[in-house]
């Protein structure tokens, strides 16, 4: 009985907290920029692997709801507070695949792998689930070249945002503020089979980012 009600209740959480986030999203003044180069790759055939810092995936949460159609696919650790993320990410029309670079990150790499191949279309958190900030491990390239998929990097800013005391300083926007989603070039990490080769991808895709990181 008590593992029925804790399961209702966590379903409770999980429903009040996706429709809290929808709500609180649409009071953003949202602009996308850059957004049709990489969907027309992608609707063309293509394979494509969105990718952003773990500070900034709240904001685009509403609005990637918008790509349920495609199918995509999503990383997203075993722990506690990545059930609950998970929940929030398939009510958006997301797939997740559990597990991290700390726990089952082979399989669940693995399972990216298959699902990109198939649908085409993934994202992938680069520095979390626990950092280090500023940090981009190495399953966003592993899964690039497994794939053929091209990168493409997106960053949210905010006029006015409140930022968190976490590792990652994680921001909200506040509400009504001006948000925007911009959408980086299309990158190649594919090339080189050397282990210098995809450090040197991984270090090149890093320095990109970095400079839509708030500090």
């Amino acid at each position: 009985m008590f593992k029925k009600y804790r399961y209702l209740l966590a379903a409770y959480i999980q429903n009040f907290l996706y429709y809290f986030i929808r709500a609180y999203s649409s009071t953003f003044r949202l602009r996308v920029e850059n957004e049709k180069p990489w969907m027309t790759y992608m609707q063309n055939g293509g394979r494509i692997l969105l990718c952003c810092w773990h500070q900034q995936f709240f904001s685009a949460i509403r609005y990637f709801k918008n790509y349920a159609v495609y199918n995509p696919a999503l990383m997203i650790s075993k722990s506690k507070d990545g059930e609950i993320i998970a929940k929030i990410a398939e009510k958006t029309g997301w797939h997740t695949i559990r597990g991290s670079s700390s726990r089952d990150g082979g399989s669940a790499l693995r399972g990216m792998i298959a699902h990109l191949e198939k649908s085409g279309f993934a994202g992938h958190v680069v520095d979390g689930p626990r950092g280090p900030a500023g940090v981009v491990k190495a399953g966003v390239v592993k899964l690039a070249q497994a794939t053929g998929a091209y990168v493409v990097p997106f960053y949210i800013s905010a006029d006015r945002a409140w930022y968190f005391n976490s590792w990652d300083r994680f921001m909200l926007p506040k509400p009504f503020s001006r948000v925007t989603l911009r959408y980086g070039e299309m990158l190649d990490m594919t090339s080189g089979e050397r282990e210098e080769d995809f450090e040197r991808q991984r270090i090149r895709l890093q320095e990109i980012m970095l400079s839509g990181l708030h500090r």
